[in-house]
């Protein structure tokens, strides 16, 4: 028997031994849906809208650039902000960002959105329940509140829940922890008003999306949408510099620093653009130490190749500009790397029409009721 069946069999005794434990956290988890479900544990409504979007899995799915795609339809006709727990912060507590405030305080998803979209209004908090009414309290002109990675936090009551699952790791496929990779049952799916497929191929078919369509069984009320990801027009790191041209990272030899869960298909995207990729990967929102800075350094000055650039994506860029002054002294290109997400199949109008529409909606209502 070769080592790679041995390890095979290995995992697949652990993952049995798990069963039990993931019965227990399934029950539990099943327990707290249902005391919402008959109201016996209350969910707050607010006087503004709330979107929440979020994932029955644990990471990888892609939230963050829809929750941008969320903030570039919304935010040249209301008052956004975003509310993020703040994953891997060393603060604790409600806080909103300002021209002081780094990865370190807030978390990289939000200082990502702190960078790209000065206007916003970027909180955190780690109980939505609480933060929401101090944020319309310190921001009472806020109109519309953008729940990041809160499909689990029933104790707000959103006016939509949108509900992501990678394509290639589907929610129907999956169990619940610790012996698969979702946070609660696959029944938790019914509670979302918009089901979004991410991370599509390129060249989905109708025939395959009507597949997994068939495999989510939305209910009436629900929509299904896909979406696939585009690598968008680097831009330079330490002055933000976008670059126009499309083929700027042809003939180049690239050092990859990435801290993303699933780094393979920028990996696979750059080996289609560059002359050769070398990377340095990190586990997922690792902030990077000083013995890293010296690491990356090292790599670049060691790899005897030319028109050597670095390269990273905008969430590990976040995270790196608390190395900012050591990372000017190298002069060295460093490229940042956007993604943006693209809504397959022609549904790009329907899918805004049903955000825009409930917000427009909701406004409706509470000026009705005197709440603005």
């Amino acid at each position: 028997m070769s080592f790679k069946n041995i390890l095979y069999y290995i995992f697949i005794v652990f993952r049995v031994l798990l069963y039990p434990f993931a019965l227990i956290y399934g029950s539990l988890v099943w327990l707290r849906n249902r005391l919402y479900d008959i109201d016996l544990f209350s969910s707050v409504e607010f006087s503004v809208p709330v979107i929440t979007v979020g994932n029955l899995s644990v990471g990888g799915t892609g939230k963050t650039p829809h929750v941008e795609y969320l903030i570039r339809l919304l935010q040249y006709r209301f008052k956004v902000a975003t509310m993020s727990r703040g994953y891997k912060r060393l603060t604790q507590g409600f806080i909103i960002a300002d021209d002081q405030t780094n990865a370190l305080r807030i978390g990289d998803e939000p200082m990502q959105y702190h960078i790209k979209f000065p206007e916003l209004v970027v909180s955190v908090a780690e109980e939505r329940m609480t933060g929401i009414p101090l944020l319309l309290q310190k921001k009472p002109e806020i109109e519309v509140v953008l729940l990041d990675d809160a499909y689990q936090h029933r104790s707000v009551k959103a006016g939509i829940n949108i509900l992501i699952t990678d394509y290639s790791a589907p929610f129907y496929n999956d169990f619940i922890l610790p012996f698969g990779g979702l946070r609660e049952g696959r029944n938790a799916y019914k509670r979302a008003d918009i089901i979004i497929v991410s991370k599509c191929p390129a060249d989905i078919t109708t025939q395959k999306a009507t597949e997994i369509t068939n495999h989510i069984k939305p209910l009436e009320k629900q929509r299904v949408f896909f979406t696939k990801i585009q690598y968008d027009a680097p831009y330079h790191f330490l002055n933000n510099e976008y670059y126009n041209e499309t083929n700027i990272l042809k003939n180049t030899n690239v050092i990859l620093v990435c801290c993303i869960a699933k780094p393979q298909p920028l990996i696979n995207y750059l080996k289609l653009q560059a002359t050769d990729v070398h990377v340095l990967t990190y586990r997922d929102h690792h902030y990077f130490t000083t013995p890293d800075i010296e690491e990356i350094k090292s790599a670049y000055d060691n790899w005897t190749v030319e028109n050597k650039l670095i390269v990273s994506t905008e969430k590990d860029a976040a995270r790196l500009q608390l190395h900012t002054e050591k990372l000017k002294e190298w002069g060295i290109t460093i490229l940042v790397l956007p993604i943006v997400i693209k809504v397959l199949f022609n549904k790009e109008q329907e899918l805004d029409a049903l955000i825009t529409d409930y917000v427009e909606q909701a406004l409706i209502e509470n000026q009705e009721i005197g709440i603005y």
